[in-house]
């Protein structure tokens, strides 16, 4: 008898859990047994708005290879590979993104990791092994973003950064900026217990928003911390927050340069004004989209090494029957069974 597995397929603000038979893996192709994949903020901001058709989210993945086609040897690198084996993935390929899948009623169905099997079957995917834990693991996708960033941004030694947002982008963002030589850096975001964690990984000041609610006194303590009160070398906007924006441009200090992450997703337009932000700062402005297969080569083994407490971000891991309540602790008061949410976790496991 086929087997069968369960995907969740979400449309409008609503998921269901469905069967599905399980692929055999075809010539070229990995089929995984999902263990983790985390809630995105962009999973988040798509289903704030709705989804107008029905859709397999899931691109924070991590699993362990369960059937191996004809022909696949070794990983993205080169590394042998064998059933049994723990896997992370890019979901982004040339032929479409892994986790953000139309028609999940047609085959092969697993394209999503909110489901019990992923389904490896797009050309060049690109796939590590590892030896992180799933926790660790599942914060790879993350944590390329933060690996993007800094590139892009360009993170000197002696550099003073902020990073705008405390939730998981900006945690890894924090950390990336950290080991590329950031002398000081300043966290502005909240809850308080995100704040606790940014310290842990290597936050030098945080600045909760819920405490200091003024923008002016926000910036006045952010420059305070600089040198000269001057302002930051390099901002990160991480909140995927309009009002962050220009906000986080006055944090830059003139000839800094100002790199934003969080907008992955349209939540709109904002109104600045370009003159006093922009010209008369003569500031560098960055924006990155995604990541590539070169951000998993290179920080992989930064996550591997576990010299931050990056499992810890997963404060919370939920079987698919619960993946609702993921987005509305996230879309809310960051609560989930009376404990804050850091980052939630999609369980395969019940």
């Amino acid at each position: 008898m086929a087997r069968t597995g369960r995907a969740v397929v979400a449309h409008g603000q609503d998921f269901d859990v469905r069967e599905y038979p399980v692929p055999d893996p075809a010539p070229n192709t990995v089929l995984l047994r999902q263990e983790l994949a985390g809630i995105c903020g962009t999973d988040l901001h798509n289903w704030q708005n709705g989804f107008n058709q029905e859709v397999l989210l899931g691109h924070e993945n991590v699993g362990i290879i369960d059937a191996i086609g004809e022909g696949v040897k070794t990983d993205y690198v080169g590394n042998p590979i064998r059933e049994g084996d723990r896997v992370i993935l890019a979901p982004g390929t040339s032929y479409g993104a892994y986790g953000f899948q139309w028609n999940p009623d047609e085959a092969p169905h697993f394209r999503g990791g909110f489901a019990d099997y992923i389904y490896l079957s797009y050309p060049n995917t690109c796939f590590i092994k590892t030896d992180a834990s799933p926790a660790v693991a599942v914060m790879t996708e993350p944590f390329t973003i933060g690996v993007h960033a800094v590139m892009r941004g360009k993170v000197q030694i002696g550099d003073t950064v902020v990073v705008q947002g405390a939730g998981a982008i900006g945690l890894v963002t924090l950390v990336c900026a950290k080991i590329s030589g950031a002398a000081k850096l300043i966290v502005v975001g909240g809850p308080a217990r995100r704040l606790e964690l940014a310290k842990r990984m290597g936050a030098d000041v945080t600045i909760d928003i819920e405490e200091v609610t003024s923008v002016e006194e926000r910036t006045e303590l952010v420059k305070s911390q600089t040198p000269q009160g001057a302002g930051a070398d390099i901002v990160f906007e991480c909140a995927g927050f309009l009002p962050a924006t220009p906000e986080g441009l006055g944090y830059v200090k003139s000839s800094g340069t100002f790199v934003e992450v969080g907008h992955f997703v349209d939540m709109g337009s904002i109104d600045f004004n370009i003159n006093q932000l922009l010209m008369r700062k003569n500031i560098r402005v960055e924006a990155i989209w995604g990541s590539r297969p070169e951000h998993f080569v290179r920080g992989l083994p930064i996550l591997e090494k576990n010299e931050f407490p990056f499992a810890d971000m997963v404060s919370h891991e939920l079987p698919l029957s619960r993946v609702r309540d993921g987005f509305d602790a996230l879309n809310g008061t960051y609560r989930l069974g009376g404990d804050m949410v850091i980052k939630i976790a999609v369980s395969a496991a019940e």
